[in-house]
C-alpha cells in the first residue's frame, strides 16, 4: 500500500475515532447537564406549587389540574400514607382507581424530608418521566415530566455533533491528501533515485521544504558517494585480481559449495583442452577421473589438498585445492607435463651420455691396460691403438655432437645465410662415405636439378645432408638405394629437400620421437653401426634454426624419407611479388 494512502486512511480513522469518542462524551456530558437542570426546574416548580396549596385548604384534585396547567407538568398530591389525592392526568374517579404510592423511591425520599428524584416509566402514564417530590402540606407534592423533550435535544445535539465532526473529516481528508502529496511526491522522487543508482545509473535527488525529508535526501546523498567510492575500488580490485588471475600460467577454478563454477582463468582453459566458448558449469563434470573427482569432494566438503598429482587425459596435472569460508572451493591447476617430459629426458640425457661414453671408455681402458701389463707383437700392438683411436673418435664425435646440440638448443647459434649450391654439397656428403657405400653395394640417386640453389647457412644444411645420408646409409641394406631429391614450390615459398632409402622403416609407434635426443629404434644395432643417437635432433634444430621444418615419413620394409622445407628470405618473395 501506498504510503500516501496509508497517511489519507490513517487520518481518516484518527478523524472518525476523535469524533465517535467526542459525540459519546458530548452526549454522556449533555444528558448529566439537562438531567440536573430537569430536577432543577422540576424542584423549582414543586416548590411552587406546594408554596400554593399551603395558603388555602383547597379541593387537591381540581387544584392539581389548574396547578398543572399552570406550570405543564403532571402534578401529583400525596398524602402521608401514600395515598394519590390529587393527580393532574386523572379525574376523581379515576383518581381513586390508583394504587398507593408509599414504596415509590422519590416518595420515600420526601417522607424523609429529602428532595426525591427518580426516573422510571409510569405505571399509570405508561411513558418514560422524571419524577420529583418534595414533602409539603398535607403531605408530599410530586412534579412528573415526560423525559421525550430531554432526549430530542439531546438528539439534535447528537445530529449537530456528527455533522460537525462530518464537516472534520472531509477537511481533514483534504489536508491529509493535500500532506500525503506533499509527502509522498519527493519520496516517490527519492525512491526512482533509488532505483536509479541500483540500475548505475545518475540519480536525480528531489528537491522539497520538508526539512525531514531534507535530511533524508542528504543522507541517501552520503550514502550514495560513499556507495560509489566502495563500488569504484570494488571494481578497481576486481580488475586487478582478474587480471592476476589470468596472467597466471597456473589454472584456477572457483566453485560454490554445490560445486557450480563461477570462475575460471583462460590457462585452465588451456589446460584442460577447452575452447573460449565451450560452457563450464560442473566442477564434478569438468574434472569426472576417479583421482581428481576425488579431489573436488574432499575440498567441497572442506579438507585442503595440497600438491596432488593428477592425470586428467595426456597432461600431469599439479593440483592444490583449498575450501573457502562461503564454503565454496577454489582449485589450482598446474600443468607439470612439459616438466616431468624434461626431467624424464634429463635423467634419459645422463643415462644415454653414461651409457654411451662408458662403452668406449672401457674399451680404451681394456686395450690400454693390456698394452701396459703385456708386451704384445707389433701387429697386435697396433690392432689395440687402432681400436683405442677409432673409440677415441666415436667419443669425440658425442661430444661433438653434445657441443653442437647445445648451442643449437641455448639459441646462440645464428645461420649465416649464402646462396648453396645442393648439388655441390650432396657430392661432397657422399664423397665422404662413398667407399664404404660402395663396400656394401649401396647406390647413391641424387635428383638435383643443374644450378638448384637455396638460401642456407653453408655449414649447417652440410652438417644436416651429412646427418641424413649418414643414417640412411647405417639403415639400408647391401645392394640398397640412397636418394637426394629437390624441390623449389614458388607458391609456398619453400625449398623442399629429401632424404630417401628403402631399408628397413621404422615401425609407426616410433615415429613421433625419432627426433628426440638419443632415441633409438633398435639402440643395440645402432650402437654397432656407430650411431651417436643426435643426428636427427640436430638435424630439427638446424632446420629450424632458418625458419623452416622437418618431417619423417616411413613404411617397415619399404624404408624411410626424410624431408626438410627452407623457406625463402623476404628479399626472395619481395622479388618474386
Amino acid at each position: 500500500m501506498k504510503f500516501s494512502t496509508r497517511l489519507i486512511i490513517g487520518t481518516l480513522v484518527v478523524v472518525i475515532i476523535t469524533i465517535t469518542t467526542f459525540v459519546v462524551a458530548t452526549n454522556r456530558s449533555l444528558r448529566q447537564n439537562l438531567d440536573q437542570l430537569f430536577i432543577q426546574e422540576l424542584e423549582r416548580q414543586a416548590r411552587l406549587v406546594a408554596a400554593a396549596i399551603a395558603t388555602q385548604p383547597l379541593d387537591l384534585n381540581v387544584e392539581a389540574h389548574r396547578l398543572g396547567i399552570l406550570v405543564e407538568r403532571r402534578v401529583t398530591f400525596i398524602d402521608l400514607d401514600g395515598a394519590v389525592v390529587g393527580d393532574s392526568d386523572f379525574d376523581d374517579q379515576n383518581l381513586l382507581l390508583l394504587e398507593n404510592h408509599i414504596e415509590r423511591p422519590e416518595v420515600q425520599a420526601a417522607l424523609a424530608g429529602q428532595v426525591g428524584v427518580h426516573q422510571r416509566v409510569s405505571t399509570s402514564t405508561n411513558r418514560a418521566e422524571l419524577k420529583v417530590a418534595i414533602p409539603a402540606w398535607p403531605g408530599i407534592v410530586r412534579i412528573s415530566a415526560p423525559l421525550d423533550q430531554r432526549n430530542e435535544v439531546i438528539r439534535a445535539m447528537v445530529l449537530r455533533t456528527l455533522l460537525a465532526g462530518l464537516v472534520a473529516a472531509l477537511v481533514g481528508t483534504l489536508l491529509a491528501v493535500l500532506g500525503a502529496r506533499i509527502l509522498a511526491r519527493p519520496l516517490a522522487n527519492l525512491a526512482l533515485a533509488a532505483r536509479s543508482v541500483a540500475s548505475g545509473g545518475s540519480p536525480l535527488y528531489p528537491v522539497t521544504s520538508t526539512l525531514e525529508i531534507q535530511e533524508l535526501v542528504r543522507a541517501f546523498q552520503s550514502m550514495h558517494d560513499e556507495l560509489s567510492k566502495q563500488i569504484t575500488e570494488l571494481h578497481r580490485e576486481r580488475g586487478e585480481t582478474q587480471t592476476i588471475i589470468e596472467s597466471m600460467a597456473e589454472g584456477v577454478i572457483a566453485a560454490d559449495e554445490r560445486g557450480r563454477i563461477v570462475m575460471c582463468n583462460d590457462a585452465t582453459r588451456q589446460i584442460l583442452g577447452l575452447g573460449p566458448n565451450d560452457s563450464l558449469t560442473d566442477l564434478r563434470k569438468l574434472l569426472h577421473q576417479s583421482d581428481a573427482l576425488q579431489t573436488v569432494e574432499e575440498v567441497l566438503a572442506g579438507t585442503p589438498v595440497l600438491g596432488r598429482e593428477l592425470q586428467l587425459g595426456p597432461r600431469d596435472i599439479l593440483a592444490t585445492a583449498r575450501p573457502l569460508p562461503n564454503r565454496g572451493a577454489v582449485l589450482g591447476l598446474l600443468d607439470v607435463t612439459d616438466l616431468k617430459r624434461l626431467q624424464t629426458m634429463r635423467r634419459d640425457f645422463v643415462g644415454n651420455v653414461s651409457h654411451e661414453l662408458k662403452t668406449p671408455l672401457t674399451s680404451i681402458m681394456g686395450y690400454a691396460e693390456t698394452l701396459l701389463s703385456e708386451s704384445p707383437d707389433a701387429e697386435v700392438q697396433h690392432q689395440f691403438l687402432a681400436k683405442i683411436r677409432d673409440n677415441a673418435q666415436r667419443m669425440q664425435a658425442l661430444v661433438d655432437d653434445l657441443l653442437d646440440l647445445t648451442r643449437l638448443e641455448s639459441g646462440a647459434w645464428q645461420p649465416a645465410i649464402a646462396t648453396v649450391d645442393v648439388a655441390s654439397v650432396g657430392r661432397e656428403v657422399w664423397a665422404a662415405v662413398a667407399a664404404d657405400a660402395r663396400q656394401r653395394q649401396i647406390t647413391f640417386r641424387m635428383e638435383v636439378p643443374s644450378g638448384f640453389q637455396v638460401e642456407a647457412d653453408p655449414k649447417a644444411l652440410l652438417q644436416i645432408l651429412t646427418n641424413l645420408v649418414d643414417n640412411a646409409l647405417r639403415h639400408t641394406p647391401a645392394g640398397g638405394i640412397v636418394s637426394l631429391l629437390t624441390r623449389d614450390i614458388p607458391e609456398a615459398a619453400v625449398w623442399e629437400i629429401e632424404v630417401h632409402d628403402n631399408g628397413a622403416g621404422i615401425p609407426p609407434q616410433h615415429v613421433p620421437r625419432v627426433f628426440e635426443r638419443f632415441y633409438r629404434v633398435d639402440a643395440g644395432r645402432a650402437r654397432a653401426a656407430g650411431g651417436t643417437g643426435l643426428g636427427l635432433a640436430i638435424v630439427k634444430h638446424l632446420v629450424e634454426g632458418h625458419g623452416g621444418s622437418v618431417s619423417l615419413e616411413s613404411t617397415v620394409g619399404q624404408g624411410t624419407k626424410v624431408q626438410i622445407r627452407i623457406p625463402y628470405r623476404p628479399q626472395r618473395i619481395l622479388n618474386l611479388l
